[in-house]
Order: structure tokens, then C-alpha cells, then sequence
């Protein structure tokens, strides 16, 4: 395409972060403080572009002699409707009927790789534009093709429904591509419009409906190869334990073990079934070595405001000066530790030949996973084919991999194809976690109720740190960990005095990408505090937050948002027949959304009857989808707001399996949950995480309401 080599400046600032270029590197540390702070207000209200190829649709698309197109998408689907979209957006730029469409997962031998993996609310908004000039330049190549055999000139031609018309003749897509080697890529067209869309914008049937429903094998766990066995690993259940050998005699004789093992980082059972794996992996004796026997008292007494590494994300006037007297509103917030919990637990499928590795597996980062299997296999990147397959819960718990890397060694010992899964306890154990928080949020109120300056502390364990998709290069130059303070910054630009700080706690046991990141804890801390603050002034709290915004776009997305929720939901500050109505709202992404929640308590527990959510994401490519994901993110936010919490006891993470580990119910969940799409733009914005943020404030705001006492602390509980 001819556009391909140019490149915004979002673009830019993005692709500089990941490669780390020295000229960043130099400015972050000449201007240090000042610039990051920009960094951070770029990165908290940005979206991130789209980094892989976008300038061969060879590789995007197949179109076969029976009219079929299939997309490969580099974007995996793991129930956020993904696919579904994409069909939507290929279909009208390409002129076919949806029922025409296909979409897999990119392989990635293929080269359609994306760098940023699958996550942080980007599928449909990152590839909105690309794969709109893809599917356009692909129509413009068949159409030109389609001249060449027909005689005709392309200005003759129209196309519809997957077929090429013009001059009294007609051929399919599938005749025009037949036979054709060599394709030549022409200048990206003029996009249609989107009010001229046949699908983009409507309620269209999710295109993986019926395999889900019919229980078709497209998960990882059901992912198999000719004459495949199966692995265990060994893994320890205490924190920080560092393998330092093991005694495998016993394990080497059980039944249908074919060979065990032993690499200097882990051991591994090979056998002809997984029981037979299972058991033998039972006899292995390992070595260990621990630090310290954890207790869940030394993760809070860590967690806590003060005892990390400060960095100030955020500052406008002087918040200090006007928060250092008797007259400052202070209060704490406390989030737990809390598992993913997805249903399908983390394995693979592995087959090593002699100078090739075929990975089938659930993965969020296929290009990252690729290359950690190449480097430990001594292969080339290209010697690696990864297989993504459906996931069965994501949630970012598939943004860390190393499991590939551990079949893949085991299959390497054998000779043949082997899958090893986590069973349920490992999952548990061996997750990286949503990390535990703390928060102080500090205030001041002048005379006529008005918010004079504000501060929100947060102390969080990692979440971007650590993590592979992003170099420890990189975590120098912006700082601080993105990740911990999503959505911690103030969003009230009207307040003449804010600022907000992240601190950085380095914690024992792996912490990382957990959906929507910081942003329900961070948003359960500030919305409350913004609640207390409205009735000490006596204000109703929808008012008191429209105050206190500013008049600029985002602000004004943001009033209609609450506006929206708060007529909606019928918002009052009444208890009527046992039920009070608790709000709160959040920005993320650049995607605002509140929720207004009717709330009672029965037999000692919060029950929630009612969720009005109201969420601006721009542009609704899907609005049936758009809806879904939000009474996803709501049920997960309630989930991790009323129930979830792991503990540490002597060493150990624990639950190690559901029920211990609390979750919500299909009891808990509320009877109706209206969703209202607002659309400021003609573009998609995210949209799986930012309904996440407001539900546990808005319901611990409403359980004020009935009982006079402030809940300061997740998982939400009555005395």
C-alpha cells in the first residue's frame, strides 16, 4: 500500500517505547520528571495502534475456489467477540456477505503477527483502520485481476457480494483468484462510509456461536496430534522456591512413564497417558529452596502506603500545600490479592522435530511465545510455529507463557508430540496475580462544598514489571508501572489543586496483568472518597462530580455519561423498600462509563438487584457485543469487588481450587443490567475493561446508604 511506510505520532511514541530508541531514552532522562508525567497522561488517556504488518493483505486473507474468505487474525478470541467484529469490518470493505466470512487465528508462521499480543482493550480499536484499507486494497486487487481476465478496464467493474460485475459479465472472488501467483499490491483506495455499512454498526450473530454451542474442539485443552503423550511438570507450592535438583529413580520405573526429565530449572515426566504422568510426577523428590515462609500479614504490612518506591504520576497546582492541615478529609482503601480463575487452565501441545517446533496453545502472545521456545530450543523465530487456539478465559493470565516453553522441552527428549497441561491446583498456585493495593486518599473542602484540592495515594504490587511484553529497558524510561495505577489518576480536571502517586512494591510472588489492570481497584478508592466528600458537603453526588469536571472533550464525553446513567437509573438518594441506589464512573482509555446500582441486604449479605451502565465507546462496531462486554466486565467486577481474595499461609498461595476461592454465582448476579450506548465518534474505542471500573464503589456506595457505614476494603463485607 502506498501509506504503508507512514506512521503517525501516536504510532510513533508507541513503536519508540517498545524498541526502546536511544533518542527516547535521552529525552526521558534530560526532562525526567516533567516528560514523564506527559508520557503517563498520553499513555492513560491514549489507545494503543496497531504494530504488526498492515502492508501485504496476502496474509491476512484466503480466498478459496468456493467463494469462502477466511481472515487470519492475529488477534486471539477468548469470548470477547473479537472475530465477530473483525468479520463485520472485512465484510463491508470487502464487499462480501458475513455469512461468507471465515475467521481463524493467525498461525505464526504466517507473519501476521502482532507486536502488542492480545490485551488491554485494543483488538477492535487497534485494527479498526488497519483492516479496513486491507480489505479495501484486497477488493482493489481482485477487481484488478478481474479486469485482466474479462478484457475489461477496472472503472467498468463493480463488486457485490463477493463477485465482480461489469460489461455484461460476472466472476465470483473464488474464479478471479484462481491460478493467480503473483498479486500486485495497489494504493489503498478511498474507504466507504460508514453510514453506507451494511454490517459495521449492527446487532450481527457472533461468528463462533455455533461451535461454542455444539462443543467443538477449538480450545487449547482439546488440542491434540498423531501419536501424542503427555507431560507433568513439578512445580513447588511455595513462593520463591528455586529448584536446585531432584531424585527421580522411583518415578523413572512407574508404569507407562517413557522418560523423565531433568533440566537444571525443572523436572518433567513424559508418559503414555496423563494419569500415568500425574502419578509419576508424585514420586519425584525436588529440591527447593525458599527465602522465607510468607505469612499473609507480611504482604499487607509491604503493600502499604509509604514502604514503595513513589513516583508522581500526576500534578496540577499545589495539592500539597492545601493537604498538610487539621482541616484534610483522609481516608484508606484496601484491595486483596486475587487469581484469574479462568476456567480453562494453561498447557500446550508441543511436537519438536530436528530443526522445527509446532506449538498448539491457548496464548494471548504469540509472537513473545515464539520466540521464548526459539531461544530455548536454539532455533530461528521461523523454525517456531505457534498455533494459537480459543482461550477459555484470558483475563491477561495468557499474557505469560513459559509453559510452551517446558512442552516443548519435554517433547524435544522424546522425539514425539506431547501435551502438558497445569492441573487445577498448579493454575492457582503458579498465577500471576491481580496485586494487592493500598490507598490514601486525602481532601479538602472550601466553604461552599467544592473540592479544593485532592491526592490519591496507591501502593500496588506489579502488574506491567515483570512482564514480557514489555523490556526492562523500557520500565526505566517510563518509570513506574502503568499497569498498578490504571485509572488512578484524578479525572476531576476542575479541582485547582490534584495530584496523584504510585508506589511501587516489588512482591514475592508473581503479580501481573489481571483484566482492566489497576483500574477496579484505583476507581473503588477514588469514587468512594468522591462520595464521602459529596455528603460531607452536602451535595448530591451526581451534582458534586459534574462540578468538578472540566468543560474539554473528554470532560464533556464524561457529564453525559453520568448524566445518562443518572436519569437512567433513576438515581435518588432515597431508601425505599429495603433497596438504595449507589454511582460511581470512571475513565479508561479514553472509554468513559458509570453505573448506577440498586443494592439491598439480606441475611447479612449484599445483595444486587439492578446495574444501569452507561458507556461512550465512540463508535459501537457491534453494539450486541459491546452490551455483552460490559455484563461481563460487570459480573467479573462484582466477582473480584464481593468475593475474591487468595491468602498466603506458610509459604503458600492458597485456595488451590474453586469454592474455597470464592467467586460470584449465578445466584449473586443482578436480574437486570441495562446497558446504554452513548457514540461520540466514528471510530471504536475500548471497550472490555472500562465498564470494570466503577461496580465495587457504586455498590459500596450504595451499601452506605442503607447502613451508614463506609466499606474501605474489597472483597466487600458486613460485620
Amino acid at each position: 500500500m502506498a501509506a504503508k511506510n507512514k506512521i503517525s505520532r501516536r504510532k510513533f511514541i508507541v513503536r519508540s517505547l517498545l524498541g526502546g530508541t536511544g533518542i527516547l531514552v535521552g529525552a526521558a532522562y534530560l526532562g525526567r520528571y516533567s516528560l514523564r508525567r506527559s508520557l503517563y497522561q498520553e499513555l492513560n488517556s491514549g489507545e494503543s495502534p496497531y504494530l504488526g504488518s498492515t502492508g501485504d493483505p496476502m496474509i491476512w486473507f484466503e480466498i478459496s475456489t468456493d467463494n469462502i474468505i477466511t481472515l487470519y487474525s492475529p488477534k486471539v478470541e477468548m469470548g470477547q467477540g473479537t472475530f465477530t467484529s473483525l468479520a463485520q469490518i472485512t465484510a463491508d470493505e470487502l464487499d462480501v456477505n458475513i455469512e461468507q466470512i471465515r475467521v481463524q487465528h493467525a498461525a505464526s508462521i504466517s507473519g501476521n503477527l502482532d507486536e502488542f499480543s492480545t490485551g488491554g482493550s485494543t483488538s477492535v480499536n487497534s485494527l479498526w483502520q488497519p483492516l479496513r484499507e486491507l480489505s479495501a486494497t484486497m477488493r482493489e486487487m481482485i477487481k484488478n485481476e478481474a479486469a485482466k481476465k474479462m478484457g475489461l478496464s477496472v472503472d467498468q467493474l463493480t463488486t457485490k457480494n463477493a463477485t465482480v460485475t461489469g460489461g455484461g459479465k460476472s466472476m465470483t472472488y473464488g474464479e478471479v483468484v484462481t491460478g493467480v501467483d503473483t498479486w500486485e499490491i495497489p494504493d489503498t483506495p478511498p474507504l466507504r462510509n460508514i453510514k453506507d455499512y451494511k454490517y459495521v454498526g449492527k446487532h450481527i450473530p457472533r461468528v463462533d456461536l455455533q461451535d461454542k454451542v455444539y462443543g467443538e474442539p477449538i480450545f487449547g485443552m482439546d488440542a491434540k496430534m498423531p501419536d501424542m503423550l503427555y507431560g507433568s511438570v513439578v512445580r513447588s507450592s511455595l513462593i520463591g522456591a528455586k529448584f536446585k535438583g531432584a531424585d527421580i529413580s522411583k518415578a523413572e520405573g512407574m508404569p507407562g512413564v517413557v522418560k523423565v526429565v531433568l533440566e537444571d530449572d525443572f523436572v518433567g515426566v513424559v508418559a503414555n497417558t496423563y494419569m500415568e504422568a500425574e502419578n509419576a510426577k508424585l514420586a519425584i523428590k525436588a529440591n527447593w529452596e525458599t527465602e522465607k515462609n510468607w505469612q499473609t500479614k507480611d504482604i499487607e504490612d509491604m503493600i502499604k502506603v509509604g514502604k514503595g518506591e513513589p513516583v508522581t504520576i500526576q500534578t496540577e497546582g499545589d495539592a500539597e500545600k492545601y493537604l498538610s492541615d487539621e482541616s484534610t478529609i483522609t481516608a484508606e482503601y484496601f484491595s486483596p490479592l486475587g487469581a484469574h480463575a479462568q476456567m480453562e487452565p494453561n498447557g500446550a501441545v508441543a511436537y519438536v522435530e530436528k530443526d522445527k517446533a509446532t506449538i498448539i496453545m491457548s496464548t494471548q502472545v504469540v509472537k513473545i511465545t515464539r520466540g521464548e521456545v526459539a531461544a530455548r530450543l536454539g532455533l530461528d523465530d521461523d523454525q517456531v510455529n505457534i498455533i494459537p487456539t480459543f482461550l477459555g478465559g484470558g483475563f491477561g493470565r495468557r499474557l505469560h507463557t513459559p509453559n510452551a516453553v517446558q512442552a516443548a522441552v519435554l517433547s524435544k527428549a522424546v522425539g514425539k508430540p506431547v501435551k502438558c497441561y497445569f492441573n487445577r491446583k498448579e493454575e492457582f498456585q503458579n498465577d500471576t496475580f491481580r496485586p494487592p493495593t493500598h490507598h490514601i486518599m486525602k481532601g479538602r473542602l472550601s466553604d461552599d462544598g467544592m473540592i479544593t484540592a485532592i491526592e490519591h495515594n496507591v501502593s500496588s504490587g506489579d502488574v506491567m514489571y515483570g512482564s514480557a511484553l514489555l523490556p526492562n529497558l523500557i520500565q526505566n524510561v517510563i518509570g513506574s508501572d502503568l499497569g498498578a495505577w490504571r485509572g488512578g489518576m484524578i479525572q476531576y480536571g476542575a479541582i485547582p489543586n490534584y495530584r496523584a502517586i504510585s508506589w511501587r512494591v516489588k512482591l514475592p510472588f508473581a503479580t501481573s496483568w489481571w483484566r482492566s489492570l489497576g483500574l477496579l481497584a484505583n476507581t473503588f478508592a477514588i469514587e468512594s472518597f468522591m462520595d464521602q466528600l459529596a455528603l460531607k458537603a452536602g451535595k448530591n453526588p451526581i451534582d458534586f462530580r459534574l462540578a468538578h469536571i472540566q468543560d474539554d472533550e473528554a470532560g464533556k464525553r464524561l457529564k453525559k455519561v453520568i448524566e445518562a446513567a443518572a436519569e437512567n437509573g433513576n438515581y435518588n438518594e432515597q431508601v425505599k423498600d429495603g433497596i438504595a441506589k449507589g454511582f460511581a464512573c470512571s475513565t479508561d482509555a479514553s472509554t468513559p462509563a458509570a453505573h448506577v446500582v440498586e443494592v439491598s441486604i439480606e441475611d447479612n449479605e449484599i445483595k444486587v438487584h439492578k446495574v444501569t451502565c452507561v458507556i461512550d465507546p465512540g463508535f459501537a462496531v457491534n453494539p450486541d457485543q459491546v452490551k455483552a462486554q460490559c455484563e461481563g466486565s460487570i459480573i467479573m467486577g462484582m466477582s473480584a469487588a464481593m468475593f475474591e481474595r487468595m491468602y498466603v499461609e506458610d509459604g503458600a498461595l492458597r485456595p488451590t481450587i474453586y469454592g474455597p476461592y470464592k467467586m460470584a454465582m449465578m445466584k449473586h448476579a443482578p436480574k437486570e443490567i441495562d446497558v446504554i450506548i452513548l457514540e461520540s465518534g466514528d471510530k471504536p474505542g475500548p471497550v472490555g475493561e472500562p465498564p470494570l471500573g466503577p461496580i465495587g464503589a457504586a455498590i459500596a456506595n450504595a451499601v452506605f446508604r442503607l447502613t451508614g457505614k463506609r466499606l474501605n476494603a474489597m472483597p466487600l463485607e458486613l460485620a
